[in-house]
């Protein structure tokens, strides 16, 4: 494997993967659906309902239970946060990135957004609830 192919696994590796219909469910019952696709991914392959858009490189300020830049719907350090990429690897990283700052039910969806769209699961043409 490569480095990157352990860093990933290594990550994986602490985290409880949800498949799409788990994520689903999760969020009926009140996780935090995260996407960090670019804009260009999102606009081709759609938009998450329900899900908050942050920049990768804004993640863990945004999702800091204790910090000032927290956004409002993260509720409780206890509560579920599923991050989605596009294809499921870089949402890994950052779901364990999350879990180091204190978010300890931080996970990501199995093959990210374009398996939550196989697997027939609701798309939207936007607008997106991008948060800066």
């Amino acid at each position: 494997m490569s480095g990157v192919d352990d860093l990933v696994a290594a990550a994986r590796a602490g985290l409880r993967r949800l498949t799409p219909a788990e994520a689903a469910e999760a969020c009926d019952r009140g996780a935090l659906l995260v996407d960090t696709r670019t804009a260009a991914q999102r606009a081709r392959q759609g938009e998450l309902p329900g899900a908050v858009v942050i920049d990768r490189t804004v993640l863990e300020w945004r999702l800091d239970p204790t910090g000032r830049w927290r956004i409002p719907e993260l509720t409780s350090a206890e509560q579920v946060v599923i991050v989605v990429c596009s294809q499921g690897y870089s949402s890994s990283l950052a779901a364990a990135s999350l879990q180091k700052v204190g978010l300890p039910n931080a996970t990501d969806l199995v093959g990210g957004a374009l398996a939550w769209i196989e697997a027939g699961l609701p798309v939207s043409a936007g607008p997106a609830d991008v948060r800066e």
